[in-house]
């Protein structure tokens, strides 16, 4: 079992503090909150219920739905913590579900995760947190905060490299890191689970969602189709020429740099470059090496000065690679120019683009557009 340090829960709170850690029932959230009583804090467990699956639903989520709560609910008594479910559905498909339903049919990637932890999750749990006395939020994230030679808290890349989830938290100011505390931060997954496992906590376990809470079967197009407003329509499957090579049955089958699926045979390997939305077009070729991406809605470190040379993630996954990032200002909008020392391929629009240095996160900002060349 690996003991609660300072280190691991920032400064600032000393023992007895109230502390609302946010439950999802899973393992990590659950560690966590052990985490904090063993440090001797006043742990309030919170769960945000989120979404609901149909009745017989073959495949659920572990996270956000009544089941979680449940669970997150065990997991508190075995603790001897109260436990508290608020009630955010509506807001969650308004912020979350209907954008990524709409991204999809314009022909873009979102990513709903940060969505959700930018705009439900964080959003919410610093808000219930002042309604009940809290002086700060955890969270099972695997991430960590650190105070820089200025005092100001940052936020890093967390130790398990594989399990990293600094990304998702890109659009925290100082304000909010400053009340932050993330128990995870300095561990591996493995030692979280194996910790689990010697506390005999409920649910210990219990495996890990691979796909997104709302889409846990991963047919995010029959999804789309379900709660478009409006019918899909088909269209042309082309090249860069215009040729057309084939028919789709609607753009929100399809991202860029996607190889599978596409539905023609080239006796080569093509490759997702581009989607027109407006004339419904999915353009292919050969692998798209991309060079640059024009970014939009920045969340930056006060610190950070442009031009900045930094290590890029296009992806919540990807490998981060050395970029610099310009930033000018067009038509009253202020955009932000990366540009890869190598190519980077599949870099699609709507998603986030996380900027780092080492392991501390700089910022951030979404994807509007890429220019590629290709390969």
């Amino acid at each position: 079992m690996i003991p609660a340090s300072s280190q691991e829960f920032g400064d600032g709170f000393a023992a007895g503090s109230r502390v609302l850690i946010a439950m999802s029932g899973g393992v990590d959230s659950a560690v966590a909150a052990a985490r904090l009583v063993d440090a001797g804090y006043d742990t309030v467990g919170v769960t945000l219920h989120l979404w609901d699956y149909p009745p017989g639903a073959p495949e659920k989520s572990r996270c956000c739905a009544p089941e979680d709560a449940h669970d997150a609910r065990l997991v508190a008594d075995f603790l001897g913590i109260p436990h508290y479910t608020f009630d955010r559905r509506e807001l969650f498909t308004s912020a979350v579900v209907e954008p990524f339903v709409a991204a999809y049919l314009e022909g873009t990637t979102p990513s709903p995760c940060v969505w959700c932890n930018r705009s439900v999750k964080m959003r919410e749990l610093f808000g219930l947190a002042e309604r009940l006395g809290a002086a700060a939020i955890a969270t099972g994230h695997y991430a960590r905060v650190t105070r820089d030679e200025a005092g100001r808290p940052v936020l890093h890349a967390g130790r398990d490299a594989r399990k990293d989830q600094s990304y998702y938290l890109h659009t925290l100011d100082a304000a909010d890191l400053a009340r932050l505390v993330l128990p995870l931060g300095q561990s591996l997954k493995e030692e979280v689970r194996a910790e689990a496992l010697a506390r005999g906590l409920p649910g210990a376990e219990k495996g890990e969602s691979q796909e997104l809470c709302f889409v846990p079967t991963g047919e995010y197009a029959s999804f789309v189709e379900a709660r478009a407003k409006a019918p899909v329509r088909p269209g042309p499957i082309v090249d860069r020429e215009g040729r057309v090579l084939g028919r789709h049955d609607g753009v929100h089958h399809f991202t860029v740099g996607q190889r599978r699926g596409l539905g023609i045979a080239l006796g080569k390997p093509a490759f997702v470059t581009a989607i027109d939305a407006s004339q419904d077009a999915v353009v292919v070729g050969d692998e798209a090496a991309a060079s640059s991406a024009t970014l939009v809605d920045g969340a930056w470190a006060e610190d950070v000065a442009f031009p900045l040379r930094a290590d890029v993630k296009v992806r919540s996954h990807h490998r981060a690679q050395a970029a610099t990032i310009e930033r000018r200002e067009e038509h009253g909008k202020m955009l932000y120019i990366v540009t890869f020392d190598e190519p980077v391929r599949a870099i699609a629009p709507g998603q986030i683009a996380v900027a780092y240095r080492g392991d501390r996160v700089l910022g951030g900002a979404t994807i509007s557009r890429a220019d590629a060349d290709q390969g």
